[in-house]
């Protein structure tokens, strides 16, 4: 079981329509199965993956996870979750003035 307190960092393979669109920031969350508990504060390393050659074309994405919303609600499967995305990692606990983070 992960440590609620340590944040993970996820590969995600990502087809180009939806990379393109995270990237331009069109697209601010993701659908996906969560096998790897995902958490709020989780780092996201998408790669863009093209199905039709089956290969990584080099490009990719950093995202955090800013918002999970469970599966077995809303119509989501309970497998299932939706990530927010986030461009800047969440500031550390404790931290009170931004300008020192």
């Amino acid at each position: 079981m992960p440590n609620p307190t340590q944040r993970q960092i996820h590969e995600l393979k990502t087809w180009p329509a939806c990379f393109a669109a995270a990237n331009a920031g069109n697209k601010p969350f993701d659908v996906r199965e969560n096998d790897r508990s995902f958490q709020v504060g989780d780092m996201l390393l998408l790669r863009e993956f093209d199905p039709v050659s089956e290969q990584y074309t080099g490009q990719t994405i950093t995202r955090w996870v800013s918002y999970l919303l469970q599966g077995g609600t809303f119509g989501i499967q309970p497998e299932w979750c939706v990530l927010g995305f986030s461009d800047l990692p969440p500031i550390p606990s404790g931290i009170t003035d931004i300008r020192l983070w």
